[in-house]
């Protein structure tokens, strides 16, 4: 299986307004794809993923093929899914530019939704 026929699951921090708006995005592109699924993790049962709450807090996931993706591999995967995006999963898999924006996101972006997540959890009591 190649493509589209392949099953991609979404696991993302339904909890995060930032993510949430990211990923209500790509719902909305995807509309009409049976293919790809989203889930929460406030309402899915990661363990069947091998994730703790934490560690699907941490990073955006995605499923593909049986394999678990995380971080800008993960987003890879998904934008290439979507053909208004694989322009998108082909730019950020450039050998030039996938050492890049894999720090970025690994090193500041997830480290930021992580604390704002944490911070709203001791919030929420």
């Amino acid at each position: 299986m190649t493509g589209m026929s392949e099953k991609t699951t979404v696991i993302y921090n339904d909890t995060c307004p930032i993510c949430s708006r990211e990923v209500d995005g790509y719902k909305r592109l995807t509309a009409q794809d049976a293919t790809i699924g989203y889930h929460g993790l406030s309402a899915c049962d990661l363990a069947r993923f091998g994730l703790t709450p934490d560690q699907a807090a941490r990073r955006f996931h995605v499923v593909k093929g049986g394999q678990l993706l995380s971080g800008m591999p993960a987003f890879a995967a998904l934008w290439q899914d979507i053909p208004r995006l694989r322009w998108l999963a082909r730019v950020v898999r450039a050998p030039i530019i996938r050492p890049a924006v894999g720090a970025l996101y690994d090193h500041v972006a997830a480290p930021i939704l992580y604390k704002m997540h944490k911070r709203r959890q001791r919030r929420a009591g």
